[in-house]
């Protein structure tokens, strides 16, 4: 089955020929290898380049694994472009399976990574490179520095809802359920029925993702990561920081964990696109705010695998898609925070609220509620409340699962079904 993701085939295209090293990142088994060495691929050939011009490495293949030794590496592409006079293509795979040697020339000096081997690249004028990659701290913030400024990144998601139903022959509705439930990892799309599908989904996790990140960061506790992953899977959308995770691990588990072997274990996390962090901002003041963030799940689907597919919390799952998905349209996505001074008893105080999302793009802001449904005024009033403290004019959203079509309602908030948000970009502008 082949998928059409169109933005990043785009984005390619876009950086075709720049001079740059095009980074493709993202999670394992979300698509970049597909992306890549199937439609870029396809693109080249249709634009006339010859089969001949474009070579693919594939670091986690056994038949190119002396190529993860970067001298091996850089002497056998060189080879392949000597003397060539057309434009040449070079696909490396996994690229952040590449190991570091020894310099011959300056043995006990800095040693020889990839990094050095695709610098070296960058000299051939007729060679364009791409490289995908799944560990976010060894490219995406490398990228700057260890590429000398001359690098790009494509990040890659699994399939948005979009996506996902364009692979389906189910009505709208059904899709949705289904996405709720299975999430976005393509090759889900492939299994006959819920059985193989959850069992594909669990798979990557005990044989991909806990292995991958056990071996590259030489995890000392493999339970102790285990266990946090869980806990994070459990209360998506929700308030949290290392010392609580830490303490609820001690009392329900009995294990210890220091604070900061939990900070990391999360950065490892966040570091292999298993989850993203979103942080609190406080709306008037202007500032973010140190501890507690929220962490939400890449793909809804590996979440309900996590948890058994027991914890079917729709609020909270239709809360995570709507975060992925802005994330996916490029935003930059926080918490809200605003206060309001409310009588409580014969007291006056101040009362924390908190507007889901606070979306940024470039200068464009908007307010977003996640709401499954608002059957009551006083639900209704609780979602809209927040709205009316930031004390700005900026777009206002409910994103809801119990209307028809969207409307705005008397104070201008926009009133929108999540499908309809989903399936319409355009909402935003």
């Amino acid at each position: 089955m082949e998928i059409a993701r169109d933005s990043y085939l785009k984005q390619l295209v876009a950086a075709q020929g720049n001079g740059q090293i095009k980074v493709i990142t993202g999670l394992r088994r979300c698509g970049k290898s597909f992306l890549l060495k199937i439609l870029f691929r396809k693109h080249l050939l249709s634009q006339g380049v010859p089969e001949k011009d474009i070579m693919t490495l594939e670091l986690d293949a056994k038949k190119d694994i002396r190529f993860r030794n970067p001298l091996i590496l850089s002497d056998y592409v060189e080879e392949w472009l000597r003397g060539a006079t057309s434009h040449r293509y070079l696909f490396i795979d996994e690229i952040q399976m590449s190991e570091e040697v020894a310099n011959p020339y300056s043995p006990k000096g800095k040693p020889i990574t990839f990094y050095d081997a695709l610098n070296g690249f960058m000299h051939w004028e007729n060679l364009d490179v791409y490289v995908t990659g799944s560990n976010s701290k060894m490219l995406s913030s490398d990228i700057k520095t260890e590429f000398r400024g001359r690098g790009d990144e494509i990040r890659l998601h699994p399939l948005s809802f979009a996506e996902y139903l364009s692979g389906t022959k189910m009505e709208k509705r059904e899709s949705l359920e289904e996405y709720m439930r299975c999430g976005g990892m393509p090759f889900c799309l492939t299994r006959p029925d819920d059985s193989s599908k959850e069992a594909y989904l669990r798979s990557l996790f005990d044989l991909v993702y806990f292995n991958d990140i056990i071996e590259r960061k030489k995890i000392e506790h493999p339970e102790l990561l285990e266990e946090i992953v869980d806990f994070l899977c459990s209360s998506i959308g929700s308030l949290t920081n290392p010392s609580n995770i830490a303490n609820i691990i001690q009392k329900q588990f009995g294990k210890s964990g220091a604070v900061n072997t939990v900070s990391a274990y999360i950065a490892h996390l966040e570091d292999a696109f298993l989850f993203s962090k979103a942080k609190r901002y406080d709306i008037k003041g202007k500032r973010y705010f140190d501890y507690p963030h929220k962490y939400y799940c890449e793909d809804v689907g590996l979440r309900n695998a996590r948890t058994g597919f027991r914890q079917q919390e729709p609020t909270h799952i239709l809360e995570n898609i709507l975060y992925n998905e802005l994330v996916l349209r490029g935003f930059s996505v926080d918490v809200g925070y605003v206060e309001s001074t409310e009588t409580r008893g014969d007291k006056r105080q101040r009362v924390p609220r908190e507007i889901d999302f606070v979306i940024n793009k470039a200068d464009q802001r908007v307010y977003i509620q996640s709401a499954f449904s608002l059957d009551t005024e006083e639900k209704r009033q609780q979602e809209l409340k927040p709205f009316s403290l930031t004390g700005d004019h900026f777009r206002k959203i409910i994103v809801r699962n119990d209307v028809g079509k969207y409307w705005f309602d008397d104070s201008g908030v926009l009133n929108v079904n999540f499908i309809d948000f989903l399936l319409t970009p355009g909402l935003l502008n």
